[in-house]
């Protein structure tokens, strides 16, 4: 046999027949969830959602909805944010291929063509898209609904801070921090400070704040200026995730504006959460809900609690003085008085401790392996649209480990890693008993062998 070189000239196949073509052996955890989407009649729903967005004869047939949606789905269970990551992932792999049903003969939709059909399908397909999904969990007995707990976290943007504009006069940084320096006399009128003075000018001046009632971002104006949790000062979303408590299925995933505050948000992300259950048509109903001191606030508790009809437990903040309720209704009282016995109680210390537990469980999987912690999108709708898709792949991922013991691709990796290390384990200790055992039976040999001394009387 000759040795094989990788850049020998040959003549290139003029055709290969489709049997020719390499194969994949599967991906378990793909043909899994593919199996679950065909039994749930997850294509036939999606076509038939999405045919009025399409024309019914004219024009070149489009990427089917069952394959836009799948790969949206990669991209949470491979921790891939970018869209161009996710084609570039799906045109890669014979096993991704056949979880989106194309042959080695059809080439993968491009980035360009999720944005496409993203463009095209609005916010509300999204919306019962993931409403389905719920409606599959809900099938699963995972979706219980009775006690829902309530937290956010900020998204980055994908805009910089170089790229704030003054609202009222679309200066940019530099020319406002130019203007303020010939104000104070630094300048003269028509001169250009250097990048270097314009720094140290900034430095020195005080009172200097970036509001967002000031200023906004060229790139993407709904954004807004915040202070994310590592320290840093960044242009940035809020998402909001309510949860089932037992189960902790996403009920419902909003993203808002990020100055918008917790206590006015969190009333619209349960009455979404609502509206999700029941268009999922469950007969669950969400009684009690849970949130962090965020989320405190008077009006809220009685809102929630009076109008919503919702026991709340929500942690109170600690106080310098004493509560004063003079000219303040008396509803207001009544909840916040009620809403602290219940904190107070071993039920509602019970609900903390699990609401920072799974709440931030669900960021963790959604923002942190999901890839949905920064955003590459731009314009708060079509950020909506792929985290609502993020949240809707982690809830497919709890009814697939609820029915085959495993929720993302990675924990199946880590099962067979796991099983691997057992294994080897296994034969590591098999080897040192027969070690073990070979030099008892030497020793043994050697004590028999070895002459009887007979003490002299």
């Amino acid at each position: 046999m000759a040795l094989g070189r990788r850049e020998n000239e040959r003549q290139q196949d003029f055709w290969v027949a489709t049997t020719d073509l390499p194969r994949s052996e599967g991906h378990a955890f793909y043909e899994k969830l593919n199996k679950l989407l065909r039994e749930v009649g997850f294509d036939e729903y999606v076509e038939t959602l999405c045919q009025p967005h399409y024309h019914d004869t004219m024009g070149r047939p489009g990427i089917p909805p069952g394959i836009y949606f799948r790969m949206l789905l990669v991209g949470y269970f491979e921790g891939i944010g970018s869209q161009r990551g996710i084609a570039w992932r799906c045109g890669d792999s014979l096993s991704l291929r056949e979880f989106l049903s194309i042959p080695l003969s059809e080439n993968t939709p491009d980035h360009s063509s999720l944005t496409r059909v993203r463009d095209r399908l609005p916010l509300s397909i999204h919306q019962q898209v993931f409403q389905f999904v719920l409606q599959v969990a809900d099938a699963q007995g995972l979706l219980k609904g009775k006690t829902a707990a309530v937290d956010a976290t900020t998204l980055e943007a994908n805009a910089a801070m170089k790229s704030i504009v003054r609202r009222d006069t679309g200066e940019d940084w530099h020319a406002y921090i130019g203007r303020l320096m010939q104000e104070a006399g630094e300048i003269e009128a028509g001169d250009e400070p250097s990048v270097e003075e314009i720094a140290r000018f900034d430095r020195q001046r005080k009172d200097k704040k970036t509001s967002n009632q000031e200023w906004q971002s060229q790139t993407d104006p709904d954004s807004r200026i915040t202070k994310m949790k590592d320290g840093r000062t960044h242009l940035a979303y809020k998402a909001e995730h309510t949860i089932d408590l037992e189960t902790e299925l996403i009920l419902a995933a909003e993203v808002h504006h990020a100055n918008e505050a917790d206590a006015a948000t969190i009333g619209p992300s349960l009455a979404t959460a609502q509206g999700n259950v029941i268009a999922a048509q469950s007969d669950a109903n969400i009684e009690e809900a849970v949130a962090d001191k965020g989320y405190y606030k008077n009006e809220t508790l009685a809102e929630l609690e009076f109008t919503e009809g919702l026991r709340t437990y929500i942690a109170e903040p600690k106080f310098k003085d004493r509560r004063n309720w003079k000219n303040k209704p008396e509803e207001q009282r009544q909840a916040v008085t009620n809403n602290r016995r219940r904190t107070k109680g071993n039920r509602g210390r019970a609900l903390q401790r699990l609401r920072s537990e799974r709440v931030e469980r669900s960021f963790a999987h959604v923002c942190g392996t999901g890839g949905s912690r920064r955003t590459w999108l731009r314009s708060i709708e079509k950020v909506r649209k792929r985290y609502l898709m993020s949240a809707m792949a982690r809830n497919l991922g709890l009814v697939m480990r609820s029915l085959f013991g495993f929720g993302t691709a990675r924990s199946l990796q880590a099962e067979g890693d796991l099983a691997c290390g057992l294994y080897f384990a296994w034969v590591n200790m098999q080897h040192t008993l027969s070690r073990l055992h070979a030099t008892n039976h030497r020793v043994g040999q050697k004590m028999v062998a070895r002459p009887a001394f007979v003490l002299a009387a």
